[in-house]
């Protein structure tokens, strides 16, 4: 089955956040509460009750005394998938045959290790403790339909579609290359980016983190063995907290 995509274009993006609204809608999710901080843009972050958001970005104009950028942040839904790489408990995390990311909250155990290996920041933990974040309505699109946002956009800021066709037409659109089209073996969500990506909040070259490669390559085999356990459990608190300290002896406290 050819592989799906979101292609996201900042450039149509009114503002009005019927994405938010319909993804909360569509999977029952509850408000947050959240005070006037003196912006639009709110919440002000992704939160385990909001999958994707409209980060609201004001930049300085030449011609106006000030330009506007509305970019929809989301999980990525990338090919090569830290948050899946570095996931001890398998089915937590796993990978539709449309090219979603799809969450287990049932066998996620809370570590939160799927946020260290998440270059854009996008994992959140509930109430239970459990991983929260965009699917990419897997249950809608498995059965044909758009995700809830896609079909909601009022001005295809938001598309989904097959994600070679989704590349081809913008590149007919003046976009020789989007951002995501060849990072972390490809993402499911693509930025049709007029500026550098810096000026929208992400990275140029985005990448797994060293020590998620390292947990991939070297201990998670490891730990399919008991002592391999053991030391990748060592390693990973030692990274974590620190080398372990003993206390001062009473003689020294006492002179």
């Amino acid at each position: 089955m050819a592989r799906m995509a979101i292609l996201v274009s900042p450039e149509l993006c009114i503002g009005c956040r019927a994405c938010q609204t319909a993804c909360k809608s569509w999977n029952q999710l509850p408000g947050d509460k959240t005070v006037n901080r003196g912006s639009f843009e709110n919440p002000p972050d992704l939160t385990p009750h909001l999958y994707n958001k409209i980060h609201y970005i004001e930049v300085p104009s030449e011609k106006d005394a000030l330009r506007w950028l509305f970019v929809n942040q989301r999980c990525m839904h990338c090919d090569d998938a830290g948050c899946m790489k570095i996931c001890p408990s398998p089915g937590a995390l796993y990978k539709t045959r449309e090219g979603a990311v799809a969450t287990n909250k049932e066998k996620c155990i809370g570590c939160k290790l799927c946020v260290v290996g998440c270059p854009f920041n996008v994992p959140r933990y509930d109430e239970k403790d459990k991983i929260s974040k965009c699917h990419l309505c897997f249950d809608r699109i498995a059965n044909g339909l758009q995700p809830a946002c896609t079909k909601t956009c009022p001005t295809d800021a938001l598309k989904y579609g097959d994600r070679d066709a989704l590349i081809r037409s913008a590149q007919k659109a003046g976009y020789e290359k989007l951002y995501g089209q060849t990072d972390l073996g490809g993402l499911g969500a693509l930025y049709a980016f007029k500026d550098a990506p810096t000026l929208y909040g992400y990275n140029e070259k985005p990448g797994i983190p060293e020590t998620v490669v390292f947990w991939h390559t070297v201990l998670k085999p490891l730990s399919y063995i008991g002592i391999g356990g053991v030391v990748a459990a060592s390693l990973i608190h030692y990274i974590a907290v620190g080398p372990h300290k003993e206390p001062e002896e009473e003689d020294k406290k006492n002179g």
